[in-house]
């Protein structure tokens, strides 16, 4: 079975998306990683934009067939782009991945075919986790934004 996440245009750039996925559990957040089968490394749920999609559309169907999980919450105002170049049959492509930020209460993920495993775990624990310095990044963004929110919701119910 083909388990390439994504695809290249005729101009040499590949393009996916893909959500930064996090819960509430009992003892703080937590962030959903994945161990890519092809690879081997850590990273985010994320794959192929296919035709006729929107980025945001690719990265909701991209985590529903990665991970088994329907229930996300797109968080508003929150997009990462991400782009690095990657080798595919011997050419070099620049690929750009657009991220987003979702919310579950799902805690139950059934893995692709593409992956390993799936773990749900807190900031500290995610970032060692993750492979590339990127992914790293992308959580920490991910994390401060929410942690900004947090603070205006708190501040406006505390006024």
């Amino acid at each position: 079975m083909d388990t390439k996440s994504t695809s290249h245009s005729p101009d040499g750039e590949e393009r996916a998306a893909g959500f930064v996925v996090f819960r509430e559990a009992d003892d703080g957040r937590v962030y959903l990683i994945l161990l890519h089968r092809n690879g081997g490394h850590w990273g985010f749920p994320k794959g192929r934009i296919e035709p006729g999609e929107n980025p945001t559309e690719a990265a909701l169907r991209e985590i529903g067939e990665e991970t088994g999980i329907s229930d996300v919450t797109s968080v508003p105002g929150f997009a990462v782009r991400s782009r690095y170049r990657v080798v595919r049959g011997g050419r070099n492509l620049e690929k750009t991945v657009d991220y987003f930020l979702g919310r579950t209460n799902v805690s139950s993920v059934r893995i692709s075919n593409e992956h390993d495993r799936a773990e749900w775990l807190d900031l500290r624990q995610a970032r060692a986790k993750l492979t590339h310095a990127e992914s790293r990044r992308i959580l920490d963004l991910a994390d401060a934004f929410l942690e900004a929110r947090r603070r205006v919701e708190t501040g406006a119910r505390g006024a």
